[in-house]
């Protein structure tokens, strides 16, 4: 089976295809060295961000996997939550597994950044 990459530089790709597979890098607010926002915007963007790419790479949320979420401060996991539980909501998805960790993100703007795997396909099954 051939590896599909998209969006490819030096360090990374945006989406690689394999086996049935999509694989999303680390998503997070745009202009991330300046990014500004609440961790509710934040996790609004980082999530629409994530919808535009599974839509790009042959998915959707509703095939999704698995996450993982990296919160700057683990204090805004109640909020984080709220947008995810609404993202998921709306787009009819599926609770995938999730972890969710505090980490030190690549600048202090940052709040969050969300990692996915989904399964190829727009409908579920």
């Amino acid at each position: 089976m051939e590896i599909q990459r998209h969006h490819t530089n030096s360090r990374l790709s945006k989406i690689v295809r394999h086996g049935g597979l999509v694989y999303l890098c680390g998503q997070t607010a745009k202009g991330s060295v300046s990014a500004t926002g609440d961790i509710t915007a934040q996790t609004s963007e980082v999530l629409s961000r994530v919808e535009a790419l599974l839509t790009e790479a042959g998915s959707s949320p509703s095939r999704l996997l698995s996450a993982t979420v990296y919160l700057r401060d683990i204090k805004d996991f109640a909020g984080m939550n709220a947008v995810w539980e609404e993202w998921l909501a709306d787009s009819n998805a599926e609770s995938p597994v999730r972890t969710t960790v505090e980490a030190a993100l690549a600048t202090e703007g940052l709040r969050v950044e969300v990692t996915i795997v989904a399964a190829e396909g727009n409908t579920t099954a």
